[in-house]
């Protein structure tokens, strides 16, 4: 069920790097993104895929792994994805993407999720040395990354502190910690 999903889908950053990746598992998930919602139905996103060990090395020297981790510099050798999908915006179609990068990475995500595999959207990226890294034509402006592999940790919500602090953690098992909003902070009552 999708509230299943939905709630048990979470940003993952370590995984079991050896469990590979299929080009057809990509393109599945990258097939549930082309059906999903799109600002005037312009469908302007493109996709880069990749689960080939030197093309997921040449990607994973671009990104920033867990800001708020400050004594973690991202997965280690055999916690890194076994793939990962590139979002671009193809900007002679439109210079506005508006939201369609997010619904479609979450569309992704959910497959991934439904498929035992989880993720991470990450928008912390150098765009430059990825570009140069790949290739990438100057008419696609890079969206995000999308890591996907075997999920190699466990990650659990709990309640938002007394402080309201948002900062995800890890405890000393390496158990990730996501705080969330109860639902009476997040809906307003307007009368």
């Amino acid at each position: 069920m999708i509230d299943d999903l939905i709630r048990s889908n979470r940003s993952f950053r370590r995984f079991d790097q050896g469990v590979t990746l299929s080009r057809d598992t990509l393109v599945d998930l990258v097939d549930l993104a082309r059906h999903s919602a799109s600002t005037r139905n312009l469908q302007p996103l493109k996709y880069i895929l990749s689960c080939e060990p030197e093309r997921n090395d040449l990607i994973f020297a671009t990104l920033t792994w867990g800001a708020a981790l400050k004594d973690w510099g991202g997965p280690a050798e055999g916690e890194r994805p076994s793939a990962y999908i590139i979002v671009l915006g193809d900007t002679k179609l439109t210079a506005n993407f508006g939201c369609d990068h997010g619904i479609a990475s979450q569309s992704i995500m959910l497959g991934a999720k439904a498929r035992d595999l989880g993720g991470c959207m990450i928008a912390s990226i150098d765009r430059p040395r990825l570009r140069a890294s790949l290739n990438i034509p100057d008419r696609y402006e890079i969206l995000l990354v999308l890591a996907i592999g075997k999920p190699a940790e466990t990650v659990v919500i709990e309640p938002l502190g007394p402080e309201g602090d948002t900062r995800y953690w890890r405890d000393s098992q390496g158990i990730h910690h996501v705080p969330k909003r109860s639902l009476d902070e997040i809906i307003l009552s307007n009368g």
